[in-house]
């Protein structure tokens, strides 16, 4: 199988710009079912970059559905070592604007059905993944530089991203109170991938586009897919340009990938314990800590 070092999860508009060279696609099979959709890979500025629809071409699964663990692991079986992920959310803050761009730093998790796609373990091999810091300061530093090389894009490092279960977007008073939590941004499906990201030990930064204020704010108390789909739209191209600028700076980075071994330490299940069944599931992530 064809190897990767760089990974990108977002819409499809992510990997439609002109300057992805000799795209192709690859279908993976994963022990834990099939990706969201066929990877397609393609060279962006002479580097080999992995995209993948996270709701399908055609959007074709909610939050809930997207099949978070064949995506990760489908990453890993590709090599990935490094995941940008793009994604639209809700501004929960006023100096959050549509249009806007956020990196952020922190993750809450507001979900309720998805125990199972949020850890690759269980079933006789058991894990407590640290997981205090969710995403990878080394490439929040790399995409926060390639934001501020596109002229006019507004752009927030830092904040606190709450991710809900969805598909329907917040009642107002669930908006105010995430207000009052201290929440910044809000979104559907970036937390899976982060844990999941982390696990498979593969570095993970979110890009967050702001499409609207959720339904807090007075004069934006009525959020349409509409709107969502318009500012969108309309930031699609202004992410490409940092994507392009990211992944040449992170196919540049002198520093190994931190996360490399993040899982050796937290697996309590003593070896000789394991499940072998999970054990051979996990084989991408876990084979090298089995005893030889």
């Amino acid at each position: 199988m064809e190897q990767v070092k760089i990974g990108i999860i977002g819409g499809s508009g992510l990997y439609q710009m002109p300057e992805v060279q000799n795209v192709r696609e690859i279908e993976v099979d994963t022990p834990f079912g099939k990706p969201s959709d066929a990877f397609i890979i393609g060279e962006l500025e002479g580097v080999t970059v992995a995209f993948l629809p996270r709701h399908g071409r055609g959007h074709k699964f909610t939050p809930t559905e997207v099949p978070y663990r064949a995506n990760i692991y489908g990453m890993k079986l590709l090599g990935v070592e490094y995941i940008l992920s793009v994604s639209a959310v809700g501004s929960l803050q006023q100096q959050y604007a549509p249009m806007d761009f956020v990196i952020p730093d922190q993750f809450f998790d507001r979900t309720r059905a998805r125990a199972e796609e949020s850890t690759f373990f269980g079933n006789g091999i058991v894990a407590h993944i640290p997981f205090a810091h969710p995403v990878c300061n080394e490439l929040g530093d790399i995409l926060e530089a390639s934001c501020k090389t596109v002229e006019d894009l507004n752009v927030h490092r830092g904040g606190t991203y709450l991710c809900m279960e969805g598909p329907a977007f917040s009642t107002k008073a669930e908006s105010n109170t995430y207000r009052q939590w201290g929440m910044d941004i809000i979104g559907m499906t970036n937390l899976q991938e982060a844990k999941l990201a982390r696990e498979a030990e593969i570095a993970y930064a979110t890009l967050a586009l702001v499409t609207d204020y959720d339904c807090w704010h007075e004069e934006h108390d009525h959020v349409t897919l509409e709107m969502v789909i318009g500012y969108l739209t309309n930031n699609v191209r202004n992410a490409q340009l940092v994507l392009k600028e990211a992944v040449k700076r992170v196919d540049a980075k002198e520093t190994p990938n931190q996360f490399a071994g993040a899982t050796k330490n937290a697996i309590f299940t003593q070896p000789d314990h394991w499940n072998p069944d999970t054990a051979k599931k996990l084989e991408a992530i876990i084979g090298k800590y089995q005893p030889k």
